[in-house]
């Protein structure tokens, strides 16, 4: 199956680069609406499946692109291990490649680091049909530039993913939430300084407007969980939440499903994105905001003019972008080109697209 879907493969791109067509990689889908408007016929990685190899004691997997990472999260489950970095699913059936692609992450990537940063080695399809490995299985056998670390977040648009080993941790002993009513400007503060001291914070999230509830997760060794918990009890007056009650949170949260993501779609309004410095104030705009990371990342959902987006987020010293929206006319934004301090790595991405795709079968526009 591996070698009649790699040849099958090459066969699709020498045909796209005859007719100067473009190929759209796809796994499953459940991603779809995620970028800038689908172009090209797609190239699908839903029959390429299965896990490579697993190895629980040097806490590494590799798998197929087309795997869903529903089966790959019940493997990792018997061994009580997880991706760290919460990879959100948005699908029953969402795949491997479609979660390394995107470069999502969940409510845990404050603390564990972005997907990115547990990507070990990656075999690659270019666009001329050649393959290619790159990285390995561990993280110091890496010489030179990685190029395994260029796919998260490449939306399909350099190379096919074939292949990916990616590191994966052992599931915390303990873990807790803990919620507080309080006003957004003290919740950033709150959230950064117990960040900065030695609780074991694990994920954070605050929403509503100028009042709303701030929830704190804890992750670790028992006795630092209880420690904590019992501190931001007593000195900060939080309360323990139900821990079936917690896990529904933060599930819903990780995956767009919680009452506030839900009544974007709803409405069928842009849901904005900001990433900006943890410690900056509450973005001036008007209705309810959602903030995770400890004040990194903000949503909000509305109409807003792409120039006062920007504007805003500049202030910030980060940059915004449209997550999700009904309106096509809406691009994803990108401060790629807009950033000064990020100027030069234009031509560097330039490069590497001609590099790994001389003809542009991949070149869908869909980072735009």
């Amino acid at each position: 199956m591996t070698q009649s879907f790699i040849q099958d493969t090459q066969e699709a791109i020498h045909e796209a680069i005859q007719s100067k067509g473009l190929l759209r990689i796809t796994g499953s889908g459940t991603k779809d609406w995620f970028g800038a408007e689908l172009k090209g016929n797609p190239l699908s990685t839903k029959n390429y499946q299965g896990i490579i190899n697993y190895q629980p004691d040097e806490l590494v997997i590799t798998v197929k692109s087309g795997t869903s990472i529903k089966e790959i999260e019940l493997a990792l489950e018997e061994k009580n291990q997880q991706f760290a970095f919460e990879p959100p699913h948005f699908g029953d059936n969402a795949t491997i490649g479609g979660m390394v692609c995107s470069g999502l992450a969940g409510p845990g990537r404050v603390s564990a680091g972005s997907l990115r940063d547990f990507v070990l080695g990656a075999k690659i399809m270019d666009g001329q049909g050649q393959v290619m490995n790159f990285g390995g299985t561990v993280m110091k056998n890496v010489a030179g530039y990685d190029v395994s670390r260029l796919m998260p977040g490449s939306l399909g648009t350099l190379a096919l993913l074939l292949d990916v080993s990616i590191k994966v941790l052992p599931k915390p002993i303990a873990t807790a939430t803990l919620q507080l009513e309080i006003e957004q400007q003290k919740a950033i503060h709150t959230m950064n300084l117990l960040a900065s001291q030695p609780w074991p914070i694990n994920a954070s999230c605050w929403q509503g407007e100028q009042n709303g509830m701030l929830h704190i997760r804890l992750s670790g060794a028992k006795a630092a969980v209880e420690s904590a918990t019992n501190s931001f009890k007593k000195n900060l007056g939080m309360k323990l939440l139900d821990p079936d009650e917690a896990k529904n949170f933060w599930g819903s949260l990780r995956e767009h499903q919680s009452d506030w993501f839900k009544s974007s779609n709803h409405q069928a309004l842009p849901l904005w994105r900001f990433a900006v410095a943890p410690t900056s104030n509450p973005i001036n705009l008007p209705g309810s905001t959602l903030i995770e990371w400890h004040g990194g990342q903000r949503w909000w959902q509305g109409h807003l003019d792409a120039a006062a987006a920007k504007a805003i987020a500049a202030k910030a010293h980060g940059h915004a972008s449209i997550f999700r929206s009904s309106e096509r006319d809406l691009a994803m934004l990108s401060s790629l080109n807009d950033n000064p301090l990020t100027k030069a790595l234009v031509p560097v991405q330039e490069r590497l697209k001609k590099a790994f795709d001389p003809h542009g079968i991949f070149a869908t526009g869909r980072l735009a």
